[in-house]
């Protein structure tokens, strides 16, 4: 007998049967892995594509060169379109981190690097340097009481009128309204009164670094001192100025004068019978009257007391003055460039009574302020609203010319000095076609390389509101 004739005689047609179903089996397993292997397709589509919208909503950090190098700021004859377009960029040391559309990330600002010489050793003052606009100035100490006037009030500022102002921002030889104007005999000081020492002290400085703390606004931030050379710390007089309930409060926080009334390179000075309620507006007298206080000096830089010092005084008057052949530097601000935008800021933020701001503002317009244009090549400065917290001056006659018109402004009008800083400037080169004032807009990024930046502790205080 066969072997086949042992199999049952329904074998084959089973074995049919097993494989149809198999075959049904197979195909469904390979729709699936078909169906499968579209999702992945899709999946990996869409993901590559919120991926690309992500990266080109700014919503990614971009990330920062250590050995970029920026160029030499110019004079502001020159029309620096970088600085206005600084803030849109996003990438290098151009200052900012753009948030993406909806975020609540606030945007951030970065230092950039700065081409200061390797030492202070061999720096020579250009000859050049005196070739600025000579005149003479001269300021009013003293106001008499108008007759048939009862009651009289004197003032820091004096009591300036409307065509003494005026007359001012002329570029001539002049006595004018700068601050420390006493009253007549028998009135009590308008304010800001030192010791004699320390008034001796600061005859002698001929390069001042400076800064203040009124109302315990702030701590104290000690100058880098590895990073100042031992021919800055001997030449250079580094000042801060304080009131009576600061100097107590610094005591507190540790630091302790020493017996020549220094903490560390500061000269703690103690300023008595501040000027102003608004100690704000106290700020501004030897942020912008330098060339008052320390009488002999041929150059200043003054730092907000928010800001700890972190380069060489000689390196940084040799970068932002010497080497662009200016007589004055001062940052841009790092967001707003037109005046009516920092008006609205202002009121927005309520630093300051609104319709005092109005006044100021109106009164401006009035005399010719105009909007900030950056399309304009004729602009006259890369922007017109500053960050105020650094300045570098030469003590020249249109250096000293421009601080006392500033001043001036901040005590007729607001203490907002970033509202007046454009007015008077343009004001100034307006009337003096033939009179330049070589001032060096530079960028807020070198102005944070220059010094760390904190918090204040707290507020100053504003004036009541009337």
């Amino acid at each position: 007998m066969g072997v086949h004739k042992l199999l049952p005689a329904v074998g084959p047609r089973r074995g049919r049967r097993l494989g149809r179903i198999l075959r049904v089996a197979l195909s469904f397993r390979l729709w699936l892995s078909l169906l499968a292997l579209l999702c992945l397709l899709s999946f990996a589509l869409f993901g590559l594509k919120f991926i690309t919208l992500v990266g080109r909503g700014g919503g990614m950090e971009s990330g920062i060169s250590s050995s970029h190098q920026l160029p030499i700021t110019g004079n502001v004859k020159k029309n620096n379109k970088e600085v206005e377009q600084q803030q849109l960029q996003h990438s290098g040391f151009r200052g900012v981190v753009i948030k993406a559309p909806g975020s609540k990330k606030r945007i951030q600002h970065f230092p950039c690097e700065i081409g200061f010489t390797e030492t202070v050793d061999y720096l020579i003052e250009p000859k050049d340097s005196g070739n600025f606009t000579q005149f003479s100035l001269q300021y009013v100490a003293m106001e008499e009481k108008p007759l048939g006037v009862n009651s009289f009030e004197s003032r820091f500022g004096g009591h300036q009128k409307l065509e003494e102002r005026e007359k001012s921002f002329y570029a001539h030889d002049q006595t004018l309204h700068c601050g420390f104007v006493k009253g007549p005999p028998g009135f009590p000081s308008t304010g800001f009164d030192f010791d004699e020492k320390d008034m001796a002290y600061m005859s002698t400085c001929r390069v001042a670094v400076s800064s203040c703390i009124f109302g315990s606004s702030d701590f104290l931030r000690r100058p880098t001192s590895k990073r100042i050379s031992d021919f800055s710390k001997k030449n250079v007089c580094f000042v801060m100025f304080v009131d009576e309930q600061t100097l107590s409060k610094l005591a507190s926080d540790g630091h302790v004068l020493d017996n020549r009334g220094f903490v560390g390179l500061w000269r703690v000075v103690v300023v008595r019978n501040l000027p102003y309620k608004d100690m704000r507006r106290t700020g501004k007298v030897p942020k912008f009257l330098s060339h008052r206080i320390f009488p002999s000096s041929r150059y200043s830089i003054w730092l907000d007391s928010k800001m700890r010092l972190n380069a060489d005084p000689l390196l940084i008057i040799e970068y932002f003055l010497w080497r662009t052949r200016s007589e004055y530097a001062i940052s841009n601000h790092y967001a707003r460039h037109c005046v009516w935008e920092e008006v609205l800021q202002n009121k927005r933020l309520n630093k300051y009574n609104e319709t005092a701001i109005d006044e100021q503002f109106n009164f401006y317009k009035s005399d010719g302020l105009s909007k900030f244009d950056p399309s304009d090549p004729n602009t006259p400065l890369p922007s017109y609203v500053p960050e105020g917290s650094f300045i570098v001056r030469a003590h020249t006659p249109m250096s000293n010319l421009f601080s006392c018109l500033w001043f001036n402004e901040v005590d007729r009008f607001t203490s907002r000095d970033q509202l007046s800083f454009a007015y008077t400037y343009l004001k100034l080169r307006r009337l003096n076609p033939n009179k330049p004032f070589y001032l060096n807009m530079f960028k807020d990024c070198e102005r944070r390389a220059l010094a760390k930046l904190f918090r204040h502790r707290t507020l100053p205080s504003l004036p009541p509101v009337p």
